[in-house]
């Protein structure tokens, strides 16, 4: 009895040292999160500035950015929506939106600024949706679908409060389509034996890529149109 229990002391010392898997994916994940809501609402914040709202504007574009995805993927998998959990997420993305528009005000923010912030925010908020999918027992396909949702809808929020056409909607425009590329190369790598970490930044690098090479090369999907009864054939 005595060499057993020396035993579990020793092991719940060792445990002590080494955290478990489990605590460091879900730091991971934590801060994943932060830096999309930062990143998103920079994006929100800059849109905002394109059309000439004053700072409350500015704001409530940025948050609505940032936590609009997600609330609908926590809406949708029975969770309380993760802001109002952890109202941290407010704290940084009002500071995201605050420091864009210092920054915005003294110097020049480039033309592609916009999009570019929205391409990383797109690629760790899909990644991360996806994670948060799995860490409540879904299986890949839903995973995707979540993770999508997350990286896409804040977007969609933006621009409709913007009278904007939403990015997702746009002609050819390569954007959920690099969400759903992204998603699927992550959870699909982790059924080959992929470490989840390896396998979300390769996810994540997918999304990236796909969605600058767009903006940058203009590069869109084929686009389906029926010809109507008026029109020549």
């Amino acid at each position: 009895m005595m060499v057993a229990r020396a035993e579990d002391i020793h092991n719940a010392e060792r445990n002590d040292f080494h955290p478990q898997p489990d605590l460091n994916a879900t730091l991971i994940l934590q801060a994943l999160d932060f830096v999309g809501v930062a990143v998103f609402a920079v994006s929100g914040a800059l849109a905002a500035g394109r059309r000439s709202l004053d700072l409350l504007g500015v704001v409530v574009i940025a948050i609505v950015t940032a936590v609009g995805g997600g609330t609908i993927r926590d809406l949708l998998l029975d969770r309380s929506a993760f802001w109002i959990t952890d109202p941290r997420y407010l704290v940084v993305i009002i500071a995201a939106a605050l420091a864009t528009v210092v920054y915005a005000r003294a110097f020049r923010v480039p033309e592609q600024a916009l999009q570019l912030a929205d391409a990383a925010g797109l690629a760790l908020f899909s990644i991360s949706g996806a994670q948060i999918a799995e860490s409540v027992g879904t299986g890949g396909l839903i995973a995707v679908v979540m993770g999508t949702i997350t990286g896409v809808f804040g977007g969609v929020l933006r621009d409709v409060l913007c009278a904007e056409i939403p990015m997702i909607l746009r002609r050819g425009n390569i954007y959920a389509t690099a969400a759903i590329a992204g998603t699927s190369t992550y959870v699909t790598l982790q059924g080959l034996g992929i470490g989840r970490a390896g396998a979300a930044a390769t996810g994540m690098a997918v999304i990236a890529a796909l969605r600058i090479a767009a903006i940058l090369w203009n590069l869109t999907l084929p686009v389906f149109s029926l010809k109507g009864p008026n029109d020549r054939s």
